[in-house]
């Protein structure tokens, strides 16, 4: 008998990450559900165990390397076992660079580009540990590699993601452990939402094919892939899913 899988998802009360926590359960992969909204976590998981899948709910400030820590303690106590950990927590602000509050600026640094730091390292000392060929999957952006205006500590965040996954592949591929990225566009979540008000939107859909948000499971889909061994090939890259943003723009 093949042990089932289990993925930890961060950020997975909402968004990019919830729609990633019930893929991977409807491919029967065990899944540990990791945000700071409780409220959210729990619905996520209580949706997972009405379809019959597997998971559990783990309240966790990606911002705290104990926090994170703990997380994936909790999850090999409870499954045995990490194969896949998706750091895909994340926030978003828009404000002029010279109007930048700096406890804004380190927010979003600190959940984007800490949080994303203390999963590779919490994850893949675990999986050394139990000798697992896991994968460690990060959120990058396409604004990892474009600039726009008001959001310069989303760049900056993104930008450190994208090279700490090249970083931590090279490290961690002497034990197996893969380390990859997506790279999202425009997608249809809270934090894009955040920016209806500024007339963002319309500018976004008008540089992607067919004029339209990326919708959050067309980023779940593309998480999966890159999880699975068929993707093996595939190490210190970042997938764009952007639907040509970076490409037509």
């Amino acid at each position: 008998m093949i042990e089932k899988r289990v993925a930890v998802i961060t950020g997975g009360a909402s968004g990019i990450g919830k729609e990633t926590a019930i893929k991977f359960a409807s491919k029967g992969d065990r899944v540990v559900v990791a945000d700071f909204n409780e409220q959210l976590g729990d619905e996520t998981v209580a949706q997972i165990i009405a379809d019959g899948g597997e998971a559990i709910f783990v309240k966790t400030d990606v911002s705290k390397y104990e926090d994170v820590e703990s997380l994936i303690q909790k999850t090999v106590d409870t499954y045995g076992r990490i194969d896949v950990m998706f750091n895909n927590a994340g926030i978003g602000r828009v404000t002029p660079v010279l109007d930048l509050d700096m406890k804004d600026y380190h927010r979003v640094i600190n959940v984007n580009q800490h949080g994303v730091a203390h999963g590779i390292i919490a994850a893949g000392k675990k999986m050394r540990e139990l000798g697992i060929k896991g994968v460690i999957i990060n959120t990058a952006s396409v604004f990892g590699f474009l600039a726009s205006p008001g959001t310069f500590a989303y760049h900056a965040s993104k930008g450190a993601v994208i090279m700490m996954t090249k970083s931590a592949a090279l490290e961690l591929s002497v034990h197996g452990i893969r380390v990859v990225a997506v790279a999202p566009g425009a997608v249809d979540t809270p934090i894009i939402q955040g920016y209806k008000d500024k007339g963002m939107i319309d500018d976004m859909k008008r540089k992607v094919m067919g004029n339209k948000l990326t919708q959050p499971e067309q980023v779940a889909d593309t998480v999966y892939l890159l999880s699975l061994p068929e993707a093996s090939a595939i190490n210190g890259s970042v997938v764009m899913a952007d639907e040509g943003f970076a490409s037509f723009k």
